[in-house]
């Protein structure tokens, strides 16, 4: 299992902030290990990313690359990339009818507030954006370091479950 690459959906309904702020943090390098490669997608796509998201994640030193808006239907194709975690970001999303997804992927809910719904000054929306990547950031660096070759499904799963339901006790930035 060590040399597996793990592919990981992250699910929100307009794939345009959250799920796709996942993505570019999962994918970089240094966060992957080699191990984990992302994708993100929406039930209904918004078409564009959020700038305010697309700021934050260059912001950071991430890329860019291969990041846009799309369909969750791109991957219950027979074709696609087949799934091992499907993480939902957003509420909407974790109560939506899924697809389903080949070879029965691990689920979990990690809601997250919209930081596209905050209303206010540009620096206002670029905090919300800021702490929303914070909570991504923690959550997916406690799911990488999860050893996941030594968890049998049932562990793994309530593990997942787990870090959904971080956010108030990881240290402030």
């Amino acid at each position: 299992m060590a040399d597996k690459v793990f592919n990981v959906l992250f699910l929100c309904t307009h794939n345009s902030a959250r799920s796709l702020m996942a993505e570019a943090i999962l994918n970089n390098p240094v966060i992957s290990r080699g191990h984990f490669r992302a994708y993100s997608a929406g039930s209904f796509p918004s078409g564009k990313p959020n700038p305010f998201a697309l700021d934050q994640i260059r912001g950071v030193g991430l890329s860019l690359d291969g990041l846009r808006s799309k369909n969750w239907d791109e991957f219950a194709q027979s074709d696609a990339p087949k799934m091992d975690f499907v993480f939902t970001v957003c509420d909407n999303a974790a109560n939506e009818v899924c697809p389903v997804w080949p070879g029965q992927p691990m689920t979990a809910h990690w809601g997250l507030p919209d930081p596209a719904a905050v209303e206010g000054s540009d620096e206002q929306k670029r905090r919300a954006f800021a702490e929303v990547f914070r909570h991504l950031s923690y959550r997916i660096n406690i799911f990488t370091g999860l050893p996941l070759d030594k968890l049998d499904r049932l562990s793994l799963q309530q593990k997942l479950k787990e870090i959904g339901k971080t956010g108030s006790e990881e240290p402030q930035a």
